[in-house]
């Protein structure tokens, strides 16, 4: 950058907090929890999305095994159905990531990545869909429009302005890009992972996935950890309490699955 655009920066970042700002709402998530949104649009978050997906689609090396493919589109396929009427009219897309670490994402817009690493640790649909099912409730519960706004009302403006402008690098690298600027890669919050874990629970007993077996999938990640937990880990809460906290919901929940599969929504997805 130019010099006499750098002195630019913090003119544009105090007139972007300022739009910013005045945009900011206060709004409840379906837990109950007070958030503060409206930093950005929502076709701006999509536009955000669907452009760190394209970019860790180039970065990254895709899976064309059909099977593989197939498997996450179904397990997507069978939670979006259960979702609101605008989440369930967006045009999902998935891709299945080369890549051995435990990971998975969902980004807003409707974008869906699962790293081939999960499949060893989700042993079952049951489990996959405690997985996607978390992602995606970050999605629908808006955490990433949160921490965006947080960050402006934290006055991190420059970061979010170079983000909007498109400055930085790849959205996928370590240390920069659009995604990492805007919160789309930073640690979510505990609330946030908390609220995550209980509307992708939910979420897969109202599509006909057994709530139970989110427990079972937490206990395979931390064993598949070792001494050491995966990386999709790190940044939770602890996982012990997070596990009691699944097997406390797992119960409750268990009618809404047995509901769910009386009324036809048995998946078929491995």
């Amino acid at each position: 950058m130019k010099p006499s655009a750098r002195r630019l920066v913090p003119a544009l970042a105090a007139s972007l907090i300022a739009v910013l700002v005045a945009s900011c709402a206060t709004t409840t998530s379906s837990t109950g929890r007070r958030q503060n949104v409206g930093a950005v649009s929502q076709q701006q978050l999509d536009q955000l999305g669907a452009q760190a997906f394209a970019e860790a689609k180039q970065k990254q090396k895709v899976s064309s095994d059909p099977k593989q493919n197939a498997y996450v589109r179904c397990v997507v396929t069978a939670l979006v159905a259960q979702l609101p009427a605008e989440q369930r009219s967006i045009s999902w897309e998935t891709a299945v990531f080369i890549d051995d670490e435990a990971n998975a994402f969902a980004l807003p817009g409707g974008k869906v990545g699962v790293n081939t690493g999960m499949f060893p640790v989700a042993k079952s649909q049951d489990q996959l869909a405690a997985v996607i099912g978390h992602e995606i409730g970050h999605v629908i519960e808006r955490h990433f429009d949160e921490r965006i706004t947080n960050q402006v009302r934290t006055s991190q403006a420059l970061a979010l302005l170079g983000a909007l402008a498109g400055d930085y690098g790849s959205l996928v690298s370590q240390g920069g890009g659009i995604a990492a600027n805007t919160g789309f890669l930073l640690p979510n919050s505990r609330r946030q992972e908390t609220e995550a874990d209980e509307v992708g629970q939910r979420l897969m007993a109202q599509a006909g996935f057994d709530p139970r077996q989110a427990v079972n999938l937490w206990q395979n990640m931390l064993s598949a950890g070792g001494s050491r937990p995966p990386q999709w880990l790190s940044t939770h809460p602890d996982p012990q309490a997070r596990i009691r906290e699944l097997q406390g919901r797992a119960g409750a929940l268990v009618p809404t699955w047995e509901a769910a599969r009386a009324a036809g929504r048995t998946p078929r997805c491995s």
